[in-house]
C-alpha cells in the first residue's frame, strides 16, 4: 500500500511512498510552509504508486530507442 497527503491549506502534495514517509513529507512541509497551523488535509492510498508517479516511461522509451538504432546500425553494417 503507498500512500500521498494532500495539504489543507494550498496545492502540496507529498510523493507516494510509506505511510511513515509521507506523514513525515506532510509534517515537514507544515513545519515550513504553514508553521503554527494544525496539519490538515486529507490522505490518498493506492495499492501501489499509479503509473507515471514514483516511477519513469522515460527510462523505458530511452532504452527502447537505443536498442532500435543499435540494431539499424548493425544491419547497416553487416551488408
Amino acid at each position: 500500500m503507498t500512500y500521498r497527503f494532500w495539504c489543507g491549506e494550498c496545492g502540496f502534495k507529498t510523493p507516494w511512498g510509506t505511510e511513515s514517509e509521507a506523514e513525515r513529507g506532510h509534517t515537514d512541509h507544515y513545519a515550513t510552509r504553514h508553521p503554527g497551523l494544525r496539519l490538515g488535509g486529507q490522505v490518498e492510498t493506492a495499492a501501489k504508486a499509479p503509473a507515471g508517479e514514483g516511477t519513469s516511461c522515460a527510462g523505458c522509451a530511452t532504452v527502447a530507442v537505443l536498442g532500435l538504432l543499435f540494431l539499424i546500425i548493425v544491419s547497416a553494417c553487416g551488408r
